[in-house]
């Protein structure tokens, strides 16, 4: 029964990394500068924000949920932030804290508390409302995006026109964590890497990650196997809001502004295509989150190579569309 069960995870991951060194393979010969380390470290960069967001929505889509509301709320965790830095950072020091680092850390906690506010509305829509993952997302979409919208004016949130203290200094340690590399790595990169492990570990050898898998597997068996099931359900949508948060700040951190009509635009889709990529069924019962990280490097590997290429943006949505299509139709021939 073990053996059967690791031959079967190994399946799941193995083709997507197996698809990943093929890709890897054959951008390496088409390319001189695609092995160069400062291009893959910026291929790890790109596919940070919305990678960090697909490992969140591999647990809502392995539970049977799905999640349309990320990008949005992407938007509004970072209109959130950075007007909570604007508006509300200390002018004296607090608990023997600059000034500066307040903000900051104000900025961080309104941003993932933000995310975190947005995943309990959409669990609690999906499960107490009992409205449909995809129903209840879809109108979050428009409520989160519209609040920042609204937060925003219609335009850009920044800190780098107000100069004054303590603002001019808050916005730039925002801008050096934006900036920070760890060994060479972005750490929007490193955080993907480490909370790929972190939540690879909470999906695959925890009991919560069990339930998970039981949910989206048959939600009737497992409420009859004495799961509550709502309740996991539920923190899946918090969880995919807490990685929301994370991503939106160190997005945030990185340009310095937040666009309240462009910032996470298609981040849902990019997440969602990832998670199926990497394996996932879509019926849920089914993912891992090494899995998916490997359908985040592919999608990101794809736009770099197709920009060297010389590939229109406009047509390179075209080529991931394929991507996902092709993904699907193997999985079910499998």
């Amino acid at each position: 029964m073990k053996s059967e069960r690791i031959r079967r995870i190994l399946s799941y991951v193995g083709g997507p990394y197996m698809a990943l060194a093929v890709l890897f393979l054959v951008c390496a010969c088409s390319s001189d500068v695609f092995l160069k380390p400062d291009n893959l470290l910026n291929i790890l960069r790109q596919v940070s924000y919305s990678g960090l967001i697909a490992l969140g929505m591999t647990f809502v889509i392995v539970s049977g949920g799905i999640d349309l509301s990320v990008g949005s709320l992407f938007a509004l965790c970072g209109v959130c932030s950075l007007l909570s830095i604007r508006n509300f950072t200390p002018v004296q020091p607090v608990a023997g804290m600059s000034p500066e680092l307040c903000g900051l850390l104000l900025g961080g906690a309104v941003c993932v508390l933000t995310g975190v506010i947005g995943g309990l509305l959409n669990g609690s829509a999906v499960v107490f409302g009992r409205v449909p993952p995809f129903i209840a997302t879809l109108g979050t979409y428009s409520i989160f995006r519209s609040l920042a919208l609204y937060l925003a004016d219609s335009g850009t949130v920044s800190t780098e026109n107000y100069t004054s203290e303590p603002f001019r200094p808050a916005n730039e340690l925002l801008t050096k964590i934006g900036e920070c590399e760890v060994f060479g790595m972005s750490l929007p990169g490193l955080m993907l890497i480490v909370l790929t492990v972190v939540l690879g570990v909470l999906l695959a050898r925890t009991a919560f990650g069990r339930h998970v898998c039981a949910v989206g597997s048959s939600e009737r068996v497992a409420r009859f196997a004495g799961i509550r099931t709502g309740q996991v359900r539920f923190l899946t949508y918090v969880i995919i809001g807490l990685c929301v948060g994370v991503s939106a700040f160190l997005a945030a951190g990185r340009l310095g502004s937040v666009s309240s009509t462009n910032a996470g635009l298609f981040y849902e889709l990019d997440a969602i295509a990832a998670v199926i990529i990497g394996g996932a069924s879509m019926s849920g019962g089914r993912g891992t989150l090494a899995g998916t990280l490997a359908g985040v490097l592919i999608l990101g590997i794809l736009s770099n190579i197709l920009d060297m290429w010389g590939v229109a943006a406009t047509l390179q949505g075209l080529v991931k569309g394929l991507v996902i299509i092709v993904s699907v139709l193997i999985q079910k021939k499998g």
